[in-house]
């Protein structure tokens, strides 16, 4: 029995008139082309079914706590992921995964308090960045040097802790004030004293006292050999010092006696 074969021109008809179906869009979320919006819808997590031609991904105002990894599906088109107004607390140093084509990431208004450096390395393509109103008290460097592109930084309304810990940070800042915007905003909150002092305000003697004293071979060579002999020394010192004191006592003593009738 042979087989039966559509003409070209004919399957060729079929598929205009009946493309194949597109993929389909959250039930939680409104899509247009290229643009899934997500917002205010309770999410706890984010969708999986999401089209590969998403280039813009509205998440915000939502439950989400926690991005794990590979929180996304593969979106090599996504230009731009909003999250703000959510619960973030974690974000795995794998969740961006499958991002490496996004330019804006706003991760405003949440609740991260530590970023590993791991956190933003799938994003060589990321030109603006905002972090602010979060718990941020410090921020390593490293988490930045992972954006070869970066162009915009929002650091504002974060709980910085003005001590020797933030000495990279400010290095970094200052460094590269042309990336940072709002910097009017930047303000420490611990400890008290400079609570609301602009961080940008900071010069080179502010952290003098933070600078790293590395000790030499040599130094601690010396260390090595004074400290237990100080250590003996001191037990002789107060041995010497306590047979004086007994030999005074017994001479005293005897010439107590001597002079008594």
């Amino acid at each position: 029995m042979g087989c039966w074969r559509v003409p070209g021109p004919v399957l060729l008809l079929l598929l205009v008139l009946h493309p194949p179906p597109s993929p389909a869009c959250p039930s939680a979320c409104r899509c247009s082309p290229g643009e899934v919006d997500c917002s205010e819808r309770g999410l706890r997590e984010v969708p999986w079914s999401l089209s590969t031609n998403t280039s813009t991904l509205w998440l915000g105002y939502n439950f989400i706590t926690v991005l794990g990894p590979r929180s996304f599906p593969p979106l090599p088109g996504l230009r731009l992921l909003s999250l703000p107004h959510n619960r973030l607390e974690l974000i795995h140093g794998q969740a961006l995964l499958g991002l490496g084509a996004l330019r804006e990431l706003d991760l405003s208004h949440n609740c991260l308090s530590v970023l590993s450096p791991e956190t933003f390395l799938s994003l060589a393509s990321l030109v603006t960045l905002n972090l602010g109103s979060n718990r941020l008290g410090e921020l390593e460097p490293v988490v930045l040097s992972a954006l070869p592109q970066l162009q915009a930084l929002l650091l504002q309304d974060n709980p910085w802790v003005c001590s020797c810990g933030i000495l990279p940070l400010w290095r970094w800042l200052s460094l590269n004030r042309e990336k940072v915007r709002e910097k009017s905003l930047l303000l420490c909150a611990v400890p008290e004293q400079l609570n609301k002092y602009p961080i940008m305000a900071f010069g080179d003697e502010s952290f003098r006292q933070c600078q790293e004293t590395s000790l030499s071979f040599q130094h601690y060579i010396t260390l090595f050999i004074i400290g237990p002999f100080s250590f003996v020394a001191s037990i002789f010192v107060c041995t010497f010092m306590g047979l004086i004191i007994v030999f005074y006592h017994n001479l005293h003593r005897e010439s107590h006696c001597w002079r008594r009738p």
